[in-house]
């Protein structure tokens, strides 16, 4: 990278000549693209590709994670100054990342809403790209899931949320974020066998096959048991990684539609998700912040810290690091 690239005389979000290396510019300055990453629509070079989607149009409580992924992104400038912490090696330094932006939508036009979605999704996949997507509510990643089964195949499922989301839902046209994972699992776009979710801690339904790791049971095994279960379910295939901030404590993310106590500690999900490397995750997502009830955007920056390490498991493998 030039001289003049690596000071504050351009803004990276615009400027970036090369799609890799650290950014040193002022966190609290310039456009908030995900970790100053360069924006680009077009995603044709890059190892991995951030989508904003500001839609919540789905939710059963409070609205507002339609401005989640611009709290996220304006969260993440804190970072790119450093290789993300605890990790072998420097996903900013060694792979090619860009901001595709967020998903453009008609906001009134709600049912045209998951094939869009999905087609934006299959787009970005297609140029070779890993794909992490910032929500925006939870209805969000069944399109998501579409457009990576699509072309993986049947996915195995680590879903770390509060809700099991597994309501059913009859109406083909009804969204709901409530009802995603039932409908992935009606579609056969996912693996029950191959399902695993962590952090449950509301009464809900399950599914045939799927595993469930309650909160409580995170808290009184630790760690290391819950990442040995996740492997054991979901094995060496293809897998979709859903984080739904709920899945933390409110003490750690208030900011969210739906919150429960008694959830993760914002540690655990560092430790869980640090210790999954080499898991073959490819896509995942952070959904439902919501900026109006966190003035103090310690939710934004939970999420933030969430995806960065989503995108280091997605590229852990392009990487050279092992299975």
């Amino acid at each position: 990278m030039a001289l003049e690239d690596a000071g504050n005389e351009v803004d990276h979000a615009f400027a970036r000549r090369d799609l890799r290396g650290l950014s040193f510019e002022s966190p609290f300055a310039g456009a908030t693209s995900f970790l100053r990453r360069r924006y680009a629509h077009d995603t044709g070079g890059a190892d991995l590709a951030v989508l904003g989607v500001p839609f919540d149009a789905a939710v059963t409580n409070r609205p507002g994670a339609r401005f989640g992924p611009r709290a996220i992104r304006e969260a993440s400038t804190l970072q790119p100054g450093d290789p993300p912490f605890g990790w072998p090696f420097d996903p900013l330094s060694d792979c090619a990342i860009v901001d595709a932006g967020d998903l453009a939508f008609d906001y009134a036009d709600v049912a045209a809403f998951p094939a869009r979605l999905e087609a934006r999704a299959a787009g970005i996949i297609g140029t070779g790209a890993a794909l992490l997507s910032l929500g925006g509510d939870h209805s969000v990643t069944l399109p998501l899931m579409r457009a990576h089964a699509a072309r993986h195949g049947r996915l195995g499922v680590v879903h770390v949320d509060a809700h099991s989301d597994l309501w059913q839902d009859d109406a083909p046209a009804r969204i709901d974020h409530g009802t995603f994972l039932w409908k992935a699992m009606q579609e056969g776009i996912t693996d029950p066998a191959r399902t695993v979710q962590i952090g449950i801690r509301t009464a809900g339904p399950s599914w045939p096959g799927v595993t469930q790791i309650p909160a409580r049971a995170v808290h009184e095994g630790g760690v290391a048991a819950v990442v040995a279960r996740i492997r054991a379910v979901v094995g060496a295939g293809p897998v979709y990684l859903t984080f739904d901030i709920d899945a933390l404590d409110p003490a750690f993310a208030p900011g969210t539609g739906t919150p429960v106590w008694g959830g993760l500690a914002s540690w655990q999900a560092a430790a869980m998700l640090r210790e999954l490397a080499g898991l073959n995750v490819i896509g995942a997502d952070v959904v439902e912040v919501s900026p109006p009830y966190d003035p103090a955007g310690v939710t934004a920056v939970a999420a933030a810290h969430v995806a960065t390490d989503l995108m280091c498991l997605m590229l852990w493998r392009r990487a050279g690091g092992a299975p």
